[in-house]
């Protein structure tokens, strides 16, 4: 096989695998009734007037099933990071004792249910999309390359579009995971 066309494959398995670990890093964000620190994720508290990742401001552990405990590293830190938690507008309500922030996870209702799946399901088309962009690209590149036979564009192809199922069927394993974590009450 031509070294051009095995670089390009490798580039889109790449991509790829990214855009499935992406994906799943997206559906860790999604909480499914249970406190786990990726709900924070993302979430950027004040420090000193420059937004900083909430995990370095305070340490998040997991106090029980349902309840999640930040202790701040400065005691000062305690309103940024109840106001970054509220305006991260996730469907938390912290409370503080003075030391540490307790964030209960409240158990979902069936409306909610829905809207987290219906996250997840929009979650995971995104990844599908972005996976077929790669194999787009990817035949695009594949059939400008110059003295190539067309047999090996033929099966240069059959390859993209296989590892491309394959990566489509990972999201599809991982969406109905999630969906059924979601709706289990």
């Amino acid at each position: 096989m031509d070294e051009s066309i095995k670089s390009l494959l490798n580039t889109a398995k790449d991509h790829m695998d990214k855009t499935v670990h992406h994906f799943e890093a997206d559906l860790g964000k999604i909480r499914a009734g249970k406190a786990h620190p990726a709900i924070l994720e993302g979430i950027k508290v004040e420090y000193y007037g420059s937004p900083m990742p909430l995990n370095q401001v305070g340490n998040v552990s997991v106090m029980d099933a349902r309840t999640l405990q930040i202790q701040p590293f400065e005691k000062k830190m305690i309103a940024p990071i109840e106001r970054a938690i509220m305006e991260a507008n996730i469907g938390l309500n912290p409370q503080n004792n003075g030391d540490i922030i307790r964030i209960p996870i409240p158990a979902l209702n069936e409306q909610r249910r829905k809207e987290l799946v219906k996250q997840a399901k929009n979650e995971a088309e995104n990844a599908k999309i972005a996976i077929r962009n790669v194999r787009h690209e990817t035949n695009n590149k594949i059939k400008k390359l110059n003295g190539v036979a067309e047999d090996a564009v033929k099966d240069s192809e059959k390859k993209v579009q296989t590892m491309t199922d394959d990566h489509i069927a990972q999201i599809d394993k991982m969406f109905k995971a999630k969906e059924e974590e979601i709706t289990q009450i």
